[in-house]
């Protein structure tokens, strides 16, 4: 059993993906099909610091025949036209991880206005076709509230990557674990009846619990949430990833049990 988080792991769970008769699918695509394969599983990964695995991820992925979802902020190091088109080139979607609610700290006209702005500058490198809110822990916003005022669909988009799933098992390698014991915003919502929302998959935490379950088929629709920088392409590279999640994680668990602690309350 090899070390968790790294391209080679990586590597393990796309020759499952292959081999698991799970139809991978793009955001895009599964926004687009009008009969969904019986089993299927959603590729999509949130480009949230400087692109430097996520060309290596997206080549892995390719040699495998997986088409995936790459989510770029709107950030001067992160906001790359030569590696999104890169990326696109290999078959790969490209979206845009936007966080304008955030920065508009709370108001609705100008964060709209600015994802607008920001949609258009993407859309001169790439063909945007779905776009992810960016789950900031430590502001008090959430990125998705934008859309209880306004219509995503409104700006020649197919959808948004939280609020369009339902029905689906969603798993996110956020803290460094499959589990949710360090999610705060990275979950699936419930719809405006209140109903969906994430599902739990138990007992999965490492990524060869991901490749078990896929083994197993017991669910038929898997969504696979994975952020490339976790993923060490070298020793040096990966021991960084490990002391700063480690440090993240400390702050993520003390919100995640507040909120939690609240909701019960309420």
């Amino acid at each position: 059993m090899s070390i968790d988080f790294t391209i080679d792991k990586y590597t393990d769970l796309c020759e499952a993906i292959a081999s698991s008769g799970y139809t991978p699918l793009t955001v895009q695509a599964y926004l687009e099909a009008k009969d969904l394969p019986s089993r299927l599983v959603v590729v999509r990964h949130d480009v949230d610091a400087s692109p430097r695995n996520e060309p290596k991820i997206a080549l892995v992925e390719s040699d495998f025949g997986i088409r995936a979802t790459y989510y770029f902020r709107y950030k001067p190091n992160i906001f790359r036209p030569d590696v999104m088109r890169k990326i696109a080139a290999m078959g790969h979607e490209i979206g845009y991880h936007y966080e304008t609610l955030d920065r508009a700290k709370g108001d609705l006209k100008r964060a709209l206005e600015m994802f607008r702005r920001e949609l258009a500058a993407f859309r001169e490198v790439a063909d945007i076709k779905s776009v992810s809110m960016h789950g900031n822990p430590l502001t008090p916003w959430d990125n998705r509230d934008l859309w209880r005022e306004y219509d995503v669909r409104d700006y020649g988009v197919l959808g948004e990557a939280y609020l369009s799933f339902h029905d689906i098992i969603y798993l996110t390698d956020t803290g460094r674990t499959w589990s949710p014991a360090y999610k705060v915003k990275d979950m699936l919502p419930p719809d405006a009846k209140g109903k969906g929302g994430s599902q739990i998959a138990p007992k999965v935490r490492s990524t060869d619990d991901v490749i078990k379950l896929m083994e197993t088929g017991q669910y038929s629709r898997l969504y696979l949430n994975t952020h490339a920088g976790r993923w060490g392409t070298s020793s040096f590279d990966w021991a960084m990833s490990v002391v700063k999640d480690a440090a993240v994680n400390v702050v993520k668990r003390g919100i995640a049990l507040k909120t939690r602690g609240k909701q019960k309350a309420d």
